[in-house]
């Protein structure tokens, strides 16, 4: 178990700093010619209407985009590591990203085209992952050691990485449409994504709120959690449920990025420990955080083109995976 360094509070309120900090730099900062000082008088009312469109219809958009996806990837990381009691669980590593992301391919291959039928999609193909994750773990020898597992889910991705490969490679239609999108990026989504996906996040949020204590409890042990009323059965099915919808969520309305479940959960306990009750809320704010980092970063890293998101979170998440694995530091959940 971790010890808390940071009081509940303290946390939220260094991490709301900071994620008021971020979502002003995200406004301001850009890759194109757009500089700090005409986005910033374009904030205030003044500047021109190129720096006013860049500001209002590009860059806040994708900031709210950025808030939207990063808050539903970081609970679903936390709940998603509560329930499998792994560390090192996340969506993108254990194939839940990549069944959303499969699902949305094939439905465009097969004739599909409305943007937000591909929630529903997602959501399904991330609650197949989902399932899959939950039978892996019942498995002798790969849900009990959270390296096999993360393996098992490596390879799981993988297959499912080939066959969306394999698929934008048979269908031209596909390829352009899907281009973008199978890597992860929040720039030049259209507007009305945050119409559809809105209700997504909200709808994941509530299921989670009503396993959270149950989760907590059954952190203590199946007898335990039925001793104090709860039916474990009922809230693994209630978790995953709730992380297929935020998975699926975060999939249709950006592409599957990677890590985030990962690197914010980590975070979260080595701030304020690993009861859930006290991560789960302070993820709900670092996921925001870190993925608007990692897309400022993208966007300045090879001025004037931009690196999509996914892959600034894969640089960065996956020197972290190594080094804890090396590190054999897992934190008992």
């Amino acid at each position: 178990m971790l010890a808390a360094r940071l009081s509940v509070p303290q946390a939220l309120s260094y991490a709301a700093l900071c994620l008021l900090l971020l979502c002003v730099a995200s406004l301001l900062l850009g890759a194109g010619d757009i500089g700090i000082l005409p986005s910033l008088q374009a904030l205030l009312g003044g500047s021109d209407d190129d720096a006013r469109f860049i500001v209002f219809e590009l860059r806040w958009v994708r900031t709210e985009l950025a808030l939207l996806v990063g808050l539903a990837l970081g609970a679903a990381g936390v709940l998603l590591q509560a329930v499998t009691r792994n560390p090192l669980a996340e969506p993108g590593l254990l194939g839940v990203s990549a069944g959303a992301s499969f699902a949305v391919v094939l439905a465009i291959n097969l004739g599909a085209s409305a943007a937000s039928m591909h929630l529903g999609v997602a959501m399904l193909g991330a609650l197949v992952g989902c399932v899959l994750v939950l039978l892996v773990t019942r498995m002798r020898g790969v849900g009990d050691d959270p390296v096999r597992l993360v393996l098992a889910g490596a390879a799981f991705s993988g297959i499912l990485g080939a066959l969306s490969s394999l698929l934008l490679l048979w269908d031209q239609r596909t390829a352009d449409e899907m281009r973008f999108w199978v890597i992860g990026a929040l720039a030049g989504r259209p507007l009305d994504t945050l119409d559809w996906s809105l209700p997504g996040l909200i709808g994941g949020l509530l299921v989670a709120l009503l396993v959270v204590h149950p989760l907590a409890a059954l952190a203590l042990g199946e007898r335990v959690a039925s001793g104090l009323g709860h039916h474990p059965q009922l809230t693994r099915l209630g978790t995953l449920l709730a992380v297929a919808i935020l998975v699926g969520t975060a999939t249709a309305a950006a592409g599957p990025i990677a890590f985030i479940g990962l690197i914010v959960p980590y975070i979260a306990r080595r701030l304020v420990g690993s009861d859930i009750r006290r991560t789960l809320g302070l993820s709900m704010l670092l996921g925001p955080c870190v993925l608007l980092l990692a897309d400022v970063i993208s966007r300045l890293l090879v001025r004037p083109y931009e690196l999509p998101v996914g892959v600034v979170t894969a640089f960065v998440g996956a020197p972290i995976l190594i080094a804890v694995v090396r590190n054999h530091r897992l934190p008992t959940l």
